[in-house]
C-alpha cells in the first residue's frame, strides 16, 4: 500500500556476517572416547550411587580407626598450671595483656617458657573472649592439640613387636575422663600394652585424663574403635580371650588363668556395668572377689586391681 515501507528481509537483516573455522580444532570431538565404563562406575547412575553406598556402609562397620580428637582448651589460672605442671601437651599459653598477675600466673608462664614446643601468645582480653566463647579464663588460656588415638589393631602389634603376650583394657562406657586417666596410669605400672575405648558415649583423651595418667599418656597408646564389639571380635580372631568383669562373673579373678595368655579385659561403667553386646561378645565374664561387702568398683580401680593380677601371673 501506499506510504507503507517495505517489509524488511528477516533474512538478510539478520545476517551475523562471515563464520569462521575451527581450524581443525574440532576433530577431537570426533575421536572415540573408548568403552563405555560400567554402570558402577558413571557418576550420577543408580548402581554407582548404591555402590557408593555400600562402600560407607562397609567402612563404617570397621573394628576401629585411627583419628584425633577435637582441639581443646584449659581456661582459668588453678586449671592452667595444674595442667603445665602435670606436663599436659600444649600447642600455646594465651596471656592477657595488662594482667594483674599473681603466683599462678607467674608460674604458669614461668613453665610455659621452659617448655620449646609450647607457644607464649599475649593477647587483648577480647580475643581471649571469643577463643574460650565468654568462659571465665582470668587472664589465662591453654591450647591443648588433638589427641593422635591408636588403632586397636596397633596395641595386639606392640606387643607382638615386644615378643609379649597382648595385655589389652577395654573400656565399655566409662564416661569419666579422669577414670581413663587412671586405666592408663595402671596399665603403664603393671605391663598393659594399651587401652581401647569406644568412638561414642565415652571419655576420650582430654586435658583431665591426661593429668590423671600423671605423664604415662605419653607411653601408653589409648586406641579408638568405631564399634566397640567388632574389635573384640576382631580380638578373639588374633587369638585374645575377652575377658568381661562383671559383678555376677562366673569365675573369680583369682582363679582366672586366662591371665598368662593374650587377654583382652573389659570393664564397664560402674552403674550399668557392661553393654549387653559387648557382655555376649566375652569369652569368660570374671567377678573380684570384695569381702568387704562394697557393691561395686569404678573403672579405674577395678583395672588396676585386674592389671596386678595379671602382672603377678605372668612374673
Amino acid at each position: 500500500m501506499p506510504g507503507n515501507s517495505p517489509r524488511p528481509n528477516r533474512r538478510t537483516s539478520n545476517k551475523k556476517g562471515p563464520q569462521i573455522g575451527s581450524g581443525g580444532q574440532r576433530r577431537r570431538g570426533l575421536r572415540g572416547k573408548g568403552p563405555t565404563p560400567p554402570a558402577e562406575a558413571r557418576t550420577g547412575h543408580v548402581k554407582k550411587r548404591a555402590a557408593d553406598a555400600k562402600a560407607r556402609q562397609q567402612a563404617s562397620r570397621q573394628g576401629g580407626r585411627r583419628g584425633k580428637s577435637p582441639a581443646e582448651i584449659v581456661v582459668g589460672r588453678n586449671p592452667v598450671l595444674e595442667a603445665l605442671r602435670a606436663g599436659v601437651p600444649a600447642s600455646a599459653l594465651y596471656v592477657q595483656q595488662f594482667l594483674e598477675s599473681d603466683d599462678r600466673v607467674t608460674d604458669a608462664v614461668k613453665l610455659a617458657v621452659a617448655r620449646p614446643d609450647l607457644h607464649l601468645v599475649e593477647a587483648g582480653k577480647p580475643e581471649l573472649d571469643r577463643l574460650t566463647n565468654g568462659l571465665n579464663h582470668q587472664g589465662l588460656v591453654l591450647q591443648v592439640p588433638p589427641y593422635d588415638y591408636a588403632h586397636p589393631d596397633d596395641l595386639v602389634a606392640a606387643a607382638a613387636e615386644a615378643g609379649d603376650d597382648p595385655l589389652i583394657m577395654v573400656l565399655d562406657g566409662v564416661t569419666d575422663p579422669r577414670n581413663l586417666g587412671a586405666v592408663v596410669r595402671s596399665a603403664a605400672a603393671f605391663g598393659g600394652h594399651g587401652v581401647v575405648v569406644p568412638e561414642r558415649r565415652a571419655a576420650g583423651m582430654t586435658a583431665g585424663a591426661w593429668k590423671t595418667s600423671a605423664g604415662t599418656a605419653a607411653t601408653t597408646p589409648v586406641a579408638r574403635a568405631t564399634n566397640l564389639t567388632r574389635a573384640l571380635q576382631g580380638y578373639q580372631r588374633a587369638g585374645l580371650t575377652v575377658v568381661g568383669l562383671a559383678a555376677d562373673g562366673d569365675v573369680e579373678l583369682t582363679e582366672l588363668a586366662a591371665l598368662d595368655g593374650p587377654v583382652a579385659i573389659v570393664v564397664g561403667s560402674e552403674g550399668k556395668g557392661l553393654s549387653r553386646l559387648v557382655g555376649e561378645t566375652c569369652d569368660i565374664r570374671v567377678r573380684i572377689p570384695m569381702p568387704g561387702g562394697a557393691e561395686s568398683l569404678n573403672a579405674g580401680v577395678a583395672a588396676g586391681i585386674v592389671l596386678y593380677a595379671a602382672a603377678t601371673r605372668r612374673a
